[in-house]
This record gives structure tokens, C-alpha cells and sequence, in this order.
């Protein structure tokens, strides 16, 4: 039977003692079932194997037709973020904490990545977005998100004054800590913990959950997810505000910049075992109750 999957690449944690076994577990069974494997530059430097085949993020997405990432959900976001882009599988090896991105137990990896390889999966596209700093209309810095885009200050417990706009209708103006718009996929993530509502992967919306706002009335609003959303920064503001994207990626704003945030063109494509439930997921992650009989 002719192979589903012929390249695929492995992507992890650097120097991280649970990530590098797991990737030469991977290496070793891949190498042995015939599979072209390519390590990612950055963890391979912590594997002892020889002859690697070694390459950049980017290679791994233009030269693989599946990536396997070992690490948390962070790791796994800063991977999605460049392999949205190309025409890959991600698989995600949960080497962190809740991961709710990451399937596969790494004590357990072999039988179901197996059963995966043999076509035994479900597919599953998630969106991304874009977030873009305008001044004086002309674009400064943009970078894309797959959990969400943050509108805050530099320093902790600073107010900012900014108004929302939807598809250029005004919607409110507010004074708060910041707001967070958030995919579906962060809605477990930190919109979550802002008090924003879960949001089903299939849905095709965006919710924005503001943060610590000065008014008892504000509350969190989901969006189409094909809405332009706009934030306008008042003029007095103090001048060290960013907006941070899967809190790695940090956008310099200024006082009277524009933020636009919608759904990028890329989207991820996540494999999951054939028996991933979303509502397991959910309940294993957050302790919900079980069937009461």
C-alpha cells in the first residue's frame, strides 16, 4: 500500500530533555517504516543522531506533507503560526501542560501515530489572524495569531482609551486594562481566563472579551468571524501600548494608531487521532463532571 504520508517533519522543544527523547523515539520508527524525515534546525542541535536530515521551519513547510511538533500548546502555537501558510498536517505531541493543541501522549505515540500514518485520522482546519498597526495610514507592523490578539499597555494595571469599530459600524469606546479578540481555538487560552465564553472549533467567530474594563456593564461580545475589526487609540494615551499576538509577538503602538484584526487567508490543518472528541478534550482539560451514570 503506497504511502499517505512521504516526508514528514519533526519539530520541537530545544533543549528540553522530555522533547528531544520523544523526537528521536520519532526519528528512529519513522526512519525504520521508510519515511523521509526532516528535523527542525533548531531541536536538532540538542539530538545526538547522525545524519540528520536538518532544515529551517520554512523548509519543513514547502518540503513535508506532515509535521509532527512535540512540546505544549505555546511551542505548538509558535509552529502553527509558520505552517499555517503551506499545505501541512500538524499533529500535536503534548510535552507541557493542559494542551489542548497537543493530542498524542508521548507514553503512548507510537500506536496511534501508526494508525494516523495509515489514514487512520480526521482532518480538521482551523483559522488564523492577522493583526495590523496603522499610523497616519500607513501600515508599521503586522504578524498573525492563532489563539488571539491583545490590545494592552506595557506596564501592568494601566488604563488605555480606544474605541471598536465592526466592519467600520462603531460599536463602543472603552477605558480598560486592554481588550482580547480571540479565535475559536484561544478561546480556551487566555480569553478564557479574561472570562471570555468557549468557543466550539468549527465556529466561524471571533470573540472580543475586554480586560479588566472601567464599567460594570462590559461584556464579552463573539463576532462574525469574517468581521474587520478595528481599534482606534485615543490621542492620550501614554505611549507604551503594544498588542501582543499568542503573547509571543509583540506590536509597538502608538497613542492615534489604528489596529486592524481579521481572518487571515492561512489556516492550520490539524490531524487528530479517529477518536478525538472535542467535548473529552474539554472535559478531561477543565475537570468538567462525567456522565452521572
Amino acid at each position: 500500500m503506497a504511502q499517505l504520508y512521504k516526508t514528514i517533519g519533526l519539530i520541537g522543544k530545544p533543549n528540553h530533555d522530555g522533547a528531544s527523547a520523544t523526537i528521536k523515539t520519532l526519528h528512529d520508527y519513522l526512519l525504520a517504516n521508510k519515511y523521509h524525515v526532516i528535523v527542525e534546525q533548531s531541536v536538532a542541535q540538542s539530538l545526538d543522531i547522525k545524519n540528520m536530515t536538518i532544515g529551517k521551519l520554512t523548509d519543513i513547510g514547502e518540503q513535508a506533507d506532515l509535521a509532527i511538533v512535540v512540546g505544549g500548546d505555546g511551542y505548538m502555537l509558535g509552529a502553527a503560526r509558520v505552517l499555517a501558510c503551506f499545505d501541512i498536517g500538524v499533529i500535536g505531541v503534548n510535552r507541557g501542560n493542559l494542551g489542548f493543541l497537543t493530542d498524542l501522549s508521548p507514553a503512548e505515540i507510537i500506536e496511534p501515530l501508526a494508525q494516523i500514518l495509515a489514514g487512520e485520522s480526521r482532518s480538521e482546519q482551523r483559522f488564523i489572524i492577522e493583526a495590523e498597526v496603522y499610523r497616519h495610514g500607513k501600515l508599521k507592523s503586522s504578524n498573525s495569531a492563532v489563539n488571539e490578539a491583545v490590545l494592552h499597555a506595557g506596564k501592568v494595571a494601566s488604563m488605555i482609551e480606544f474605541e471598536v469599530y465592526i466592519d467600520d459600524s462603531f460599536m463602543f469606546s472603552q477605558r480598560s486594562d486592554g481588550l482580547i479578540v480571540s479565535t475559536p481555538t484561544g478561546s480556551t487560552a487566555y480569553s478564557m481566563s479574561a472570562g471570555g465564553p468557549i468557543l466550539t472549533p468549527n465556529l466561524n467567530a471571533l470573540s472580543l472579551v475586554p480586560m479588566f474594563p472601567h464599567t460594570l456593564t462590559s461584556r464579552p461580545i463573539v463576532v462574525d468571524g469574517n468581521s474587520e475589526i478595528k481599534l482606534i487609540l485615543a490621542n492620550d494615551n501614554h505611549e507604551n501600548l503594544q498588542v501582543s499576538c499568542d503573547g509571543h509577538v509583540i506590536l509597538s503602538v502608538m497613542p492615534g494608531d489604528e489596529v486592524i484584526i481579521k481572518k487571515s487567508e492561512c489556516s492550520i490543518r490539524l490531524i487528530h487521532p479517529l477518536d478525538h472528541n472535542y467535548f473529552n478534550v474539554l472535559r478531561n482539560k477543565l475537570s468538567w463532571g462525567n456522565k452521572l451514570y
